[in-house]
């Protein structure tokens, strides 16, 4: 089955943009980033209310007990299942998403889109509940896009699923609903999913993202993502820090990706992992680390927001990185519904607390600027993992409030991209939309073989 079309989608949205009414753009635009902030803002919530009532439970009994380590055990095998089956009803929703929704935009991939919004809702709370290591930001934008795919089907328009306007508008407000960041959803549409800008999309963009950001904000009452005490600006003679964690971070983006690229092509080659093993795995091993390494899990280890008055040792935060990064890119490899980026900003805030530590030693910095070295690596990694080094900045800024320091988290941002690519590492997500091409085909495959057997006499 091709999915391609003989006209480039974003194209034919350009046409469809200029004739379409300036009213129903924007009410276009106002219930996509309305719906998207609505279902984003449950998926938060949820997540908040599973995520404490795991901790709770955890540290209202003894993990000695014979019975509560069964109990654990049992529930975390039960929930691999349940990943594990949503994969097999709808194999669109492994992953991030965002590589899915790219290649929908360019034509390349459908949008099942009733279907991924409640099995990548249910796929991503399970993944999170389960303790893996993943994110909510890449489950957010493609629910958005399907939420946009929506919406053009209640304006009945037949081609909805590849209208860039729908998916891109869309992806902008989960983007914003995830982290409550208008600006780097904006810069996300336009530089990491190559949006041509015209006045329509980007009035619709705006839009999307703005109605999103009311709901998430004001109805839901969601408030900055790391709101740090102190982030006192770098000095003229302490910016040469910036070049370093640029550079620091640009080389730990590179080997993150290699990592992770080479983890998820071993485990999708490997006859070792058949995919109920695969998907198991990162659940069993949350278990083991739960016993031997809790630090490492969501909610017993340290938070982006404890490093600002680091308590650990330089040693102990090496380690705490080392083991993060290889169980954020073994729960990334086994497939299940989850994203990078929440993972990849608490590694740049690890990775931030290890140079501040160093650099406090030197007495190169002052105490409260601490947490201005954590915004930096924050915006470094991401930059150099996604290649996105605009959309990293505003991210950053939004969901810290430090806008005093947009200057060098900007600078710190494109080094980090630009040592990169000097190292000849490919952007993450360039990397894994051939193999969302490839499971969208295997599992075509799969019905065309099954519609053949039923057809045989």
């Amino acid at each position: 089955m091709q999915f391609r079309a003989s006209v480039p989608p974003i194209l034919r949205e350009m046409q469809a943009l200029r004739a379409l009414g300036v009213w129903r753009l924007m009410l276009q635009a106002l219930v996509t980033g309305g719906v998207t902030g609505a279902v984003i803002g449950l998926f938060r919530h949820a997540y908040t209310l599973i995520n404490a009532a795991a901790v709770d439970y955890m540290r209202g009994h003894s993990l000695s007990n014979p019975l509560v380590g069964a109990s654990i055990f049992i529930a975390l095998i039960l929930l691999g299942l349940l990943a594990w089956q949503l994969l097999r009803h709808e194999p669109l929703i492994s992953g991030s998403g965002i590589p899915q929704v790219e290649l929908t935009v360019a034509g390349h991939l459908p949008m099942r889109w009733l279907t991924v919004i409640w099995a990548k809702f249910a796929g991503t709370l399970i993944s999170l509940a389960g303790g893996l290591s993943v994110g909510r930001e890449g489950p957010c934008i493609q629910m958005g896009a399907a939420v946009g795919c929506g919406v053009g089907h209640i304006w009945h328009d037949d081609k909805a699923q590849t209208m860039p306007r729908y998916l891109i508008g869309g992806s902008v407000a989960g983007l914003t609903a995830a982290f409550g960041a208008p600006a780097a959803g904006l810069c996300f549409a336009f530089e990491e999913m190559k949006t041509v800008i015209s006045g329509p999309m980007l009035l619709f963009t705006a839009l999307t993202a703005a109605s999103a950001w009311f709901v998430i904000e004001v109805l839901f009452g969601f408030g900055r993502v790391f709101p740090f005490q102190n982030t006192g600006t770098l000095s003229l003679l302490q910016w040469w820090i910036v070049p370093l964690l640029g550079g620091m971070t640009g080389m730990l983006g590179a080997a993150y990706n290699a990592i992770l690229i080479r983890m998820t092509h071993w485990a999708d080659r490997s006859p070792l992992m058949p995919q109920p093993a695969r998907v198991l795995a990162p659940f069993l091993i949350s278990g083991m680390l739960l016993y031997c390494y809790p630090q490492v899990l969501a909610g017993f280890g340290v938070s982006a927001l404890g490093l600002e008055n680091p308590t650990l040792s330089l040693g102990t935060l090496l380690l705490l990185l080392a083991a993060k990064i290889l169980f954020s890119c073994a729960s990334f490899a086994s497939g299940v519904a989850g994203g990078l980026l929440m993972p990849m900003l608490l590694g740049g805030a690890l990775a931030g607390g290890c140079a501040a530590l160093a650099l406090l030693a030197l007495d190169c910095i002052c105490p409260d600027q601490t947490a201005t070295l954590l915004i930096l690596c924050m915006a470094g990694l991401f930059a150099s993992t996604v290649r996105a080094p605009l959309t990293g900045a505003a991210l950053l800024v939004e969901m810290t409030g430090s806008l005093q320091n947009a200057p060098a988290i900007m600078v710190t941002a494109y080094l980090a991209a630009l040592t990169a690519n000097c190292l000849k590492s490919p952007p993450v997500y360039d990397s894994l939309k051939q193999r969302a091409v490839d499971q969208e085909k295997a599992r075509q495959t799969r019905l065309d073989q099954t519609a053949v057997s039923a057809l045989a006499p």
